[in-house]
């Protein structure tokens, strides 16, 4: 049992929860994730770790709250245990300096890319980082990424913070401009926004890395849920990943795996919240 110490609320339908997980945190390296299930017989979710601190034993993970699974786990208050908090597992990111980079986060990415964007800053790297949601209150964590970014470049698509539009705007500038293009671009958030990023930076030859959210079960590749193509080969996102070569992923195959069980999921919505499975 993993007793959860925060349980806050970021944003609609997203927390964010510390976690007393001692060996994992010890363990962690950024890009890794967990696998967490609320009590015996629920669904294994995994979540990546936003942060950790080895001294306190702690996790700092942030869940969106859609599923009946996520639902249940953020369901947990303060004083609460969660069933399991198993990892750290999936391939920890490839850190180095590279000097200019740029960090890209859409809506729950947002939290996701938090950890990567700090250890690329604290390898030496000048971080831009460019978030985005669809309004201001799903803006995430950008004070806490201001204290290492070079700037924070913010986008909304309806205008109320920042620019108006997509993150894809604000890479777009940075790429035209040869004394601020990056020479890595991160990106995490929806697949058709890292489809897009991958895209725009294509043409220009800078390698752009994205974390994978495909279906995952057991998380050591035994169910094959997470397979994804990379290139001309089937890889599992759960132990090969969750980051790969953005301008080598099948994008639209990740799209559709992603697809398969929409509507067990909104059988479990309603069950989860009292009308009962059709």
């Amino acid at each position: 049992m993993f007793k959860v110490l925060e349980n806050e609320v970021l944003a609609p339908g997203l927390h964010r929860l510390v976690v007393e997980a001692p060996r994992v945190a010890a363990a962690r390296r950024p890009g890794q994730f967990v696998i967490v299930r609320s009590a015996p017989g629920e669904e294994r979710i995994p979540l990546t770790i936003g942060d950790a601190d080895g001294a306190s034993g702690t996790l700092t993970l942030f869940v969106q709250a859609i599923g009946a699974g996520t639902r249940k786990i953020v369901a947990v208050p303060p004083g609460g245990f969660l069933r399991d908090v198993a990892g750290p597992l999936g391939q920890p990111t490839h850190i180095e300096n590279w000097g200019r980079v740029a960090c890209i986060g859409g809506g729950v990415g947002t939290a996701v890319l938090y950890p990567l964007a700090k250890a690329l800053a604290e390898a030496g790297n000048q971080v831009t980082t460019v978030i985005g949601g669809r309004s201001a209150e799903f803006i995430l964590l950008e004070k806490e990424l201001a204290a290492f970014s070079a700037e924070v470049r913010v986008t909304t698509e309806d205008g109320s913070r920042g620019r108006r539009g997509f993150v894809t705007l604000e890479l777009e500038d940075l790429l035209r401009n040869p004394a601020r293009r990056p020479r890595s671009v991160f990106a995490i958030g929806p697949v058709p926004m890292m489809r897009a990023v991958a895209e725009q930076t294509r043409p220009h030859g800078v390698a752009t890395i994205v974390s994978l959210n495909p279906i995952m079960i057991d998380g050591t590749g035994m169910c094959g849920g997470c397979r994804v193509v990379v290139g001309t080969e089937a890889r599992f996102a759960c132990v090969d990943g969750p980051e790969f070569d953005g301008h080598l992923v099948d994008f639209q195959g990740l799209a559709d795996r992603l697809t398969m069980y929409h509507e067990h999921e909104a059988q479990c919505r309603l069950a989860h919240a009292g009308g009962g499975m059709p």
